[in-house]
């Protein structure tokens, strides 16, 4: 097994340029992360023939391997005693990146480094709160009635099941805030400090707003003359983002001006206010109705659109992915469930499972052992909604299967749009993300889901037919 590392490390090596065009290197649980001077001299169809070579791509300034996990932490360290070179950690890597980016990239990257570490959490809790979908909706097995209806002996399970739910809804600015002022260089338990100030109980939660403006009940803070609105961003996302900015910023900037001996005392504490303030006073009110008119202003564009705008949407999702700026859907997601429900997780699911359908016929069609395997596999995860593997592994290095799966979600998204599906809450986007959309919606999702899966199966099938498209099989 030794033997076959190192000429797998020295055929990639031989293959990104060798050692003089690599600057620095790492691994994840699965993949190399390389930074190369120039991503241009790759030979990209030979790395693809090297037998523990599973995937490649380029994202984010980083050129990545996909091995697998178990043999990657192998290939890295002989790679690494082959090309003379240093190891490097992951965030190193990163920096490294974040040099080749452009000024749009370098925003999305920033958008990914936040809300991706919270994902598990959004997506438990959204699975969550489908679970309780499944038990509370009237009509969904039994006709007028729910599960606790039949079940009453239930209700508390359900109750206990809806907290749990609401939780990482209900305090989503902590989350961000640790994440955001993480990423923005601060102290994230000051950013934490900042999200739970955000949603304290003793504010008007955010989800009675509109009533209370309606009604002129808004309770204010009446400060030298300045009535300030005592209101919680309770699910919230673009204020704490700002919030988190500040007081990042706040905090480098006191760090230069405090002396030594008092900042441990001084820094937090005045951070901590002035962020506090200044979100309360004009950032947050300005965010919050920016975040509402993004919300609003998508919803209008939508329901404009129609099927039309999902066909489009579903067309551009997969380029859109590959350059990683899918991550930036996930606060318009977030904020659009704020607003009573959005319609992106049914879209994103139709694409996603796409590549699944397109992944599958091509396993049928390809003659090559290794590609049949990582078909199967990568298959499988497109329909749970992780479509990297299916892309980088499979369809981009055959081609027609990338331009076959954009068409059938092109076809799945229209059909969403169409139906107008919504989801409550963040799920997984792939076939078990019924679980959190709305239950008069579960059969419409599901139908979108099988349009894109049979649409991209056909449609590769098809496309295989063209001798021009059938050289790489």
């Amino acid at each position: 097994m030794s033997n076959n590392i190192d000429e797998t490390a020295q055929q990639i090596l031989d293959n990104i340029g060798g050692p003089e065009n690599i600057i620095s290197a790492a691994h994840c649980a699965t993949r190399l992360r390389l930074v190369l001077k120039d991503d241009s001299i790759v030979k990209s169809e030979e790395l693809s023939n090297i037998d523990l070579v599973k995937g490649q791509f380029s994202n984010s300034g980083q050129y990545q391997i996909i091995i697998g996990a178990g043999t990657v932490n192998e290939v890295y360290s002989s790679l690494v005693k082959l090309a003379d070179i240093n190891e490097s950690t992951k965030s190193e890597v990163k920096k490294e990146a974040d040099k080749k980016m452009n000024t749009v990239q370098k925003l999305v990257k920033l958008l990914s480094d936040i809300f991706v570490p919270i994902i598990p959490a959004l997506v438990a809790a959204g699975l969550l709160m489908g679970i309780n979908n499944v038990l509370t909706s009237q009509g969904l097995f039994i006709e007028g009635n729910s599960l606790l209806d039949i079940y009453p002996q239930i209700t508390d399970l359900a109750n206990m099941i809806n907290i749990f739910a609401n939780a990482a809804f209900v305090f989503l600015p902590i989350l961000i805030g640790f994440s955001a002022t993480k990423m923005f260089g601060g102290n994230p338990y000051l950013g934490a400090v900042i999200g739970m100030i955000m949603v304290h109980p003793d504010l008007l939660n955010a989800y009675g707003y509109g009533n209370a403006v309606l009604n002129d009940t808004v309770p204010v803070w009446n400060i030298f003359g300045f009535s300030i609105e005592k209101v919680g961003y309770q699910g919230t996302v673009f204020p704490v983002l700002a919030a988190s900015f500040i007081l990042a910023w706040t905090e480098k900037n006191l760090r230069k001006i405090v002396p030594s001996v008092l900042d441990n005392l001084l820094t937090p504490l005045l951070a901590v206010f002035i962020t506090s303030f200044l979100t309360f006073s004009v950032v947050g009110g300005i965010m919050r109705s920016a975040g509402d008119l993004l919300a609003n202003g998508l919803v209008w564009l939508y329901d404009t659109l129609g099927f039309f705008g999902g066909a489009i949407f579903g067309f551009i999702m997969a380029p859109l992915t590959l350059t990683g700026m899918h991550h930036s859907l996930l606060p318009v997601d977030i904020q659009l469930i704020a607003a009573g429900g959005s319609f992106l997780l049914a879209l994103v699911a139709s694409n996603n499972v796409a590549q699944g359908g397109a992944t599958f016929a091509a396993m049928l069609l390809t003659k090559d052992k290794k590609m049949k395997s990582v078909a199967v596999s990568s298959g499988i995860s497109a329909l749970l909604g992780i479509t990297e593997p299916a892309m980088f592994g499979v369809n981009l290095k055959l081609k027609y299967p990338f331009y076959a799966a954009m068409i059938g979600s092109a076809l799945g998204c229209a059909y969403a749009a169409f139906a107008q599906i919504t989801n409550v809450a963040p799920g997984p986007a792939g076939v078990i993300g019924f679980v959190t959309v709305q239950a008069g919606d579960v059969i419409n999702f599901l139908i979108a889901i099988l349009i894109s899966v049979i649409a991209s199966f056909v449609i590769t099938i098809l496309l295989s037919k063209s001798k021009k498209l059938n050289k790489s099989l």
